[in-house]
């Protein structure tokens, strides 16, 4: 496949910005995970509802109120005016603080199932042996939720990369900057460049298809023994 500068261009920033969304949420996301995991307060249905918002909302509407957010009128935008930042609407900070959000469930869930999973005797062992609770993070929940890990960062990435309606309201379509993939696609479209839509769209084609074999063989689903 022969692809233009602009292709290019688009698929570099397509994957900066899918590496620093998978980043930012696996370190923010794991205390958040963890928090969820282990809490017995009556508020944990709001905060887990919170939290999977974005697997319901259109992204047109998630796009929308973070786009008043971060306005000039906005809380975050007014904030940032004071501090002498830049805006971040139709920037690639904004893009990537919308992917963060509009990704998030994809990481906090399977982190927050994979240290579900682990037997809480682990942990009680660890205890006896006089292990802080940070000490049991990380020699225990860390290393038994690999297979969690593994797959929060594979949903968190492809996710990232397939965004649009978000990205475009947010990041709008400025070349270079905050086209990315999906717009550029877009792009093709609008213009009835099909022969140049079916190149990019092949190419994501193919690529989930080799995320979703890479995590399913590298992290099978585990067989229940059968019933004696």
């Amino acid at each position: 496949m022969n692809f233009t500068p602009q292709d290019w261009s688009a698929i570099r920033l397509t994957l900066e910005l899918a590496s620093l969304t998978t980043l930012l949420l696996i370190l923010f996301g794991t205390p958040v995970a963890w928090w969820l995991s282990r809490t017995t307060s009556r508020t944990k249905p709001l905060f887990v509802s919170l939290v999977a918002m974005p697997l319901v909302l259109p992204p047109s509407v998630i796009g929308f109120y973070l786009l008043v957010f971060m306005g000039p009128n906005g809380p975050l935008g007014q904030l940032m005016d004071q501090l002498g930042i830049g805006r971040l609407p139709f920037s690639f900070g904004g893009l990537l603080l919308a992917s963060c959000i509009y990704s998030l469930p994809f990481v906090v869930q399977p982190l927050q199932n994979a240290f579900e999973a682990i037997d809480e005797r682990m942990y009680e062992a660890a205890a006896t042996l006089r292990a802080s609770p940070l000490d049991r993070f990380f020699t225990v929940a860390v290393p038994l939720a690999k297979p969690g890990f593994l797959t929060a960062a594979v949903l968190g990435f492809a996710h990232t990369v397939g965004e649009f309606g978000v990205v475009l309201m947010i990041g709008g379509n400025i070349p270079d900057k905050t086209r990315v993939v999906s717009v550029q696609i877009y792009d093709y479209v609008e213009a009835l460049e099909y022969s140049e839509a079916h190149r990019l769209a092949a190419l994501m084609l193919v690529f989930s298809f080799i995320v979703l074999f890479l995590l399913y063989t590298l992290n099978p689903t585990k067989k229940k023994a059968p019933a004696a």
